[in-house]
């Protein structure tokens, strides 16, 4: 009898936290939550899940991240940057990864060569960058003008824990970044030596 109890509770627990860790939409069969972006400039945030829902918000930046948190037949209900809920027609956005800087003050948002590399420029909030790959706290983004590494807590359209297109051969190019960091790091010891 313990052992059928036991083994209903492990079964049970094991359903349940399958639930919970692979929610999938009913519609696509897709991650939810899951980021995309919009396709194009004009594009109506409504109330529910028709168009004779009336229309909430109007965007007008074409590849704004947005965030579905579900589905209903050719609708998806979508959260942005600015926490403002409603539905989109699924024709309105594409699976196309952008992420959106931080609206956080004034400064200007860092770009590096490499995680902890050498800073190659600035960027303002609010502009919107094509999301190449994501490491742990760092992702490869770039823009017509620069490309570079981004801090994650920097820029919103990327989950906190998400890795998002590694390469298989990652972990040496980390290698080589330590090791390049360490020889910087070297040099200007023996530079402050010498003066």
């Amino acid at each position: 009898m313990k052992f059928i109890i036991y083994s209903f509770i492990l079964l049970f627990s094991c359903f349940y936290s399958f639930i919970i860790i692979a929610k999938t939409g009913i519609v696509t069969g897709l991650d939810i939550p899951r980021f995309v972006s919009l396709k194009s400039n004009d594009a109506n945030l409504r109330i529910g899940p028709s168009i004779n829902y009336p229309i909430e918000i109007k965007y007008v930046k074409q590849n704004l991240p947005i965030e579905i948190i579900e589905e209903f037949d050719v609708w998806r209900k979508v959260k942005d940057y600015d926490n403002n809920i409603g539905w989109l027609h699924k024709s309105l956005i594409k699976g196309d990864r952008y992420v959106l800087i931080k609206n956080t003050g004034l400064v200007d948002k860092k770009i590096y060569n490499r995680p902890n590399g050498k800073l190659i420029g600035l960027i303002q909030q609010n502009n919107i960058l094509k999301l190449k790959k994501c490491l742990l706290d760092w992702c490869y983004v770039f823009t017509k003008d620069l490309k570079g590494w981004i801090l994650k807590n920097d820029i919103w359209g990327v989950y906190n824990k998400e890795i998002y297109n590694k390469s298989f051969i990652q972990p040496l190019i980390n290698q080589y970044w330590k090791l390049l960091n360490f020889i910087n790091l070297f040099n200007e010891y023996n530079q402050r030596n010498l003066t």
